[in-house]
């Protein structure tokens, strides 16, 4: 008698639990003010308060495929340990819920450090996040024999196939994102399908044209090994690989810059080789996701809109969200905020992440205007709808108004300031 199957233990597609799950999602994450706010063609008048909020904001499609299918591993193993690689998105009202439901988040003590699978057995149900995991983590996890969970976004996923499809044709990807980002980490990791297969990460425009300098003659190699020696691949010798390029991102950078390093990229290999080299040495295509350049299309909309200032909301280590507050700050006074529990309306203090300030926090008093004000407000593709309702509330609470049926947040904590 031939030996019965063995049962499915990689789920990409979660478990059909979705109106199951639908109500506890819900109550978790929506919110009546953002309701109210589009009921209103997105504005909202209270006394001399304008608040105006962003036509796209908050949860995109791949954040709440993520948290749903996060959701129904919890209801389809109620029993199981369930484990998360990391956090399932960058934002920890979202993260924290997981772990009230006793979802485990498996955490790295710095974030290039790799993650420890040794206390997770065949027994467990683990969580892949939205950002994804290199191919290295995928494979130990799979000869562990857990339950895999998949929720790496589908935007991610084409970005993978590019950085892949360089790498099979003999193209060095160079990636325009953060090295540290799970994301990014998780994208260069795919060129190891091939053994030729290499990558550098650039973080902006600055390093992009140190790139180029050094395509042009301008610099010499050990200047591009001293400048990228934790974001190249092993093995990388910028005289070998950096003669055929194929430019990708990391979905949440701002769209503009990554066209822009794309075209500088391209115009270097020109300069120092001709035209010929530009068309068979050089490849791009845009692989910035669709919402986040809706949200960032959105915000500059908003910013034609005359605001007074910008208060953006999400996670501190959340890239789509940094690039929002970049894109508005630009323009007038900007505010990233994690929560609600940033402002005090008794103080009338806010704290924040001044833009551009990768580790740097600041308390301002008085930072709302007395005279009547114009507030403009997004949020990051990690920000649930409720999260939203509670920073309108405090800040109409900051001038003594107030919003009917709206539930206030607890005073703010110190999880509130933490990036976990």
């Amino acid at each position: 008698m031939p030996a019965s199957p063995e049962p499915p233990t990689y789920f990409r597609k979660g478990f059909g639990l979705k109106a199951e799950v639908q109500d506890e999602l819900a109550a978790d994450y929506e919110g009546y003010v953002v309701d109210l706010l589009r009921g209103g063609d997105y504005r909202l008048t209270v006394g001399d308060v304008t608040i105006k909020l962003a036509r796209e904001f908050g949860f995109c499609y791949g954040v709440e495929r993520a948290v749903e299918y996060a959701y129904q591993t919890r209801r389809k193993f109620p029993d199981r340990r369930i484990v998360l690689v990391g956090e399932i998105i960058h934002n920890p009202h979202v993260n924290a819920r997981l772990e009230q439901m006793g979802v485990e988040i498996l955490r790295r003590p710095a974030p290039t450090t790799p993650f420890d699978f040794s206390g997770i057995g065949a027994e467990d149900a683990v969580i892949l996040p939205a950002f994804g995991v290199t191919i290295a983590d995928f494979d130990a996890l799979r000869t562990i024999g857990c339950v895999l969970v998949d929720t790496t976004c589908g935007s991610v996923l084409n970005v993978w196939k590019r950085v892949e499809s360089y790498a099979r044709g003999g193209f060095t990807a160079l990636i325009h994102g953060k090295h540290y980002h799970e994301e990014t980490r998780a994208t260069a990791s795919q060129v190891g399908k091939y053994p030729h297969g290499h990558y550098i990460i650039v973080r902006d425009m600055s390093e992009a044209r140190l790139v180029c300098d050094f395509i042009e003659g301008k610099v010499d190699a050990c200047a591009i090994s001293s400048a990228f020696a934790h974001a190249v691949s092993h093995g990388f010798d910028p005289s070998r690989h950096l003669q055929r390029i194929g430019v990708a991102n990391q979905t949440t950078m701002l769209a503009r810059e990554s066209l822009a390093i794309a075209d500088e990229v391209a115009a270097a290999i020109e300069r120092a080789r001709g035209t010929e080299a530009r068309s068979s040495d050089f490849r791009s295509f845009d692989t910035i996701c669709s919402a986040t350049q809706e949200r960032q299309d959105a915000v500059r909309d908003l910013l034609d809109d005359d605001v007074d200032l910008m208060v953006v909301i999400g996670g501190f280590n959340s890239s789509n969200t940094m690039s929002l507050a970049s894109l508005c700050a630009d323009r007038v006074p900007t505010y990233h905020i994690e929560s609600s529990a940033a402002i005090d309306p008794a103080a009338r203090t806010i704290h924040h992440r001044p833009a551009g300030k990768l580790h740097s926090e600041a308390d301002l008093e008085n930072w709302l205007p007395a005279a009547a004000v114009c507030v403009g407000i997004t949020a990051g593709a990690s920000t649930p709808n409720n999260r939203i309702g509670d920073v309108v509330a405090r800040i109409l609470r900051t001038r003594g108004l107030s919003l009917p049926n709206v539930v206030e947040p607890p005073a703010r904590s110190a999880q509130d300031h933490s990036t976990v």
